[in-house]
């Protein structure tokens, strides 16, 4: 008939909807693969991660050697009751090694305990980091493994993080080794004048020996950037990892169930520095019941809130309570390593934040008064080129 209509087909571009979705999204998903990969391999991230890091172990182990100086010899010395040999038919089944316990001299014991000092301290000065990190690894593994049994468990989250940070450019941001560089940077930066003059030496140095060293120091660039970043990575899963099987293990026990944890753990002798303030304590049942529902709660779900604001919230109630187990459980150095652990999970705009404030407010207060500058920035008029010379260069 005349009045029927032929059907409206639909525009061929509304018809493969399904096609077009499919294809953004692998897109999105491609684009995503390969950032992650341009930043694993391209430049280390959390820098100033790492540099807390360096800064708070090696800090924490060189009060740590400190406090114990005087009773090293019955820790680690020859005058210890756990004696060399007892530590090697250990290392037989553990498949350690210490370097206390290749001489029984007590010289030789002197000499190791003041190397492992400067060590510390040199590690958290951030000098020549790559070597002395190894060096750092060494002396805490070797001390660790000697006496074994002697120590709270601080030591062992400290060796753990020694052994990472051997990988990681820790020595970039605040440390002898950053100002160094900063330093040779301003000597070496070219003045104004001779900018022109540097342009063909680049075109020199495209091919033969100038070549492969570039490459070289490219292929080390990279390697140093996916090296540190792995290891930041495995700091961060170490540190889930022990959150996470911790609250877990609190949830298994019957005493954080009924909120009675805390409670016995204020009664117990040996981790009662002040029993006047762990009695004091003691007597708010339900403040202590609460306390330890949310100590559960935080360590389960912390593994799960890392990629949103509501960290640094948690990251706040996680500080407060190893403050709490330091001064109320004696387990300041457990505690200390916690709270330098937790640094990782911080970006660097939070530390350059803080170093601003830092600065704005020793300004201030006349503590701190800012460098001037050297270099070429600094010189009000630049050197002026001879007109013989540029046309020549020309």
């Amino acid at each position: 008939m005349g009045t029927e209509q032929a059907p409206i087909e639909a525009p061929a571009s509304r018809r493969p909807t399904g096609r077009r979705t499919y294809a953004s999204t692998a897109r999105r998903a491609l684009a995503r693969i390969s950032g992650f990969l341009a930043t694993l391999t391209e430049r280390p991230v959390s820098l100033y991660a790492a540099a807390v890091l360096r800064i708070g172990y090696g800090l924490l182990y060189l009060g740590f050697l400190l406090r114990e100086f005087p009773y090293r010899d019955e820790i680690w010395g020859p005058g210890s009751a756990w004696t060399p040999e007892l530590a090697k038919q250990l290392f037989d089944q553990t498949g350690w090694a210490s370097l206390l316990t290749l001489s029984e001299s007590r010289a030789y014991f002197e000499l190791c305990y003041v190397l492992a000092l400067v060590v510390a301290a040199l590690f958290m000065l951030g000098w020549r980091t790559r070597a002395v990190s190894v060096l750092f690894a060494v002396m805490v593994a070797s001390f660790h493994a000697r006496s074994i049994f002697m120590t709270d468990g601080g030591d062992n989250l400290i060796l753990l993080m020694a052994l990472y940070l051997v990988f990681t450019a820790c020595g970039r941001r605040w440390s002898l080794d950053a100002r160094r560089a900063r330093l040779r940077a301003l000597r070496a930066a070219p003045s104004p004048a001779g900018q022109g003059a540097a342009a063909p030496a680049g075109l020199v140095g495209v091919a033969g020996p100038a070549g492969l060293v570039a490459q070289l120091r490219d292929a080390r660039t990279v390697l140093t950037a996916v090296m540190h970043n792995c290891a930041m990575f495995v700091i961060a899963a170490q540190v889930c990892f022990l959150y996470g099987s911790a609250g877990l293990f609190k949830v298994q026990g019957g005493t954080w169930g009924n909120g009675t944890a805390l409670h016995y753990v204020l009664n117990l002798d040996l981790f009662r520095p002040w029993p006047a303030l762990s009695l004091l304590a003691d007597e708010h049942a339900v403040l202590l019941a609460v306390v330890g529902y949310l100590t559960v709660l935080i360590q389960v779900a912390f593994p799960f809130v890392l990629f949103g604001r509501l960290k640094y919230p948690v990251l706040t109630l996680l500080f407060g309570m190893h403050l709490g187990i330091a001064v109320m459980l004696g387990l300041p150095l457990f505690s200390g390593a916690m709270i330098v652990a937790d640094a990782v999970f911080l970006p660097d705009r939070f530390f350059r934040a803080l170093a601003r404030l830092w600065r704005r407010a020793a300004r201030r207060t006349g503590i701190w008064q800012p460098e001037p500058r050297q270099g070429p920035e600094a010189v009000a008029v630049p050197p002026q080129a001879q007109p013989g010379r540029l046309a020549t260069r020309t």
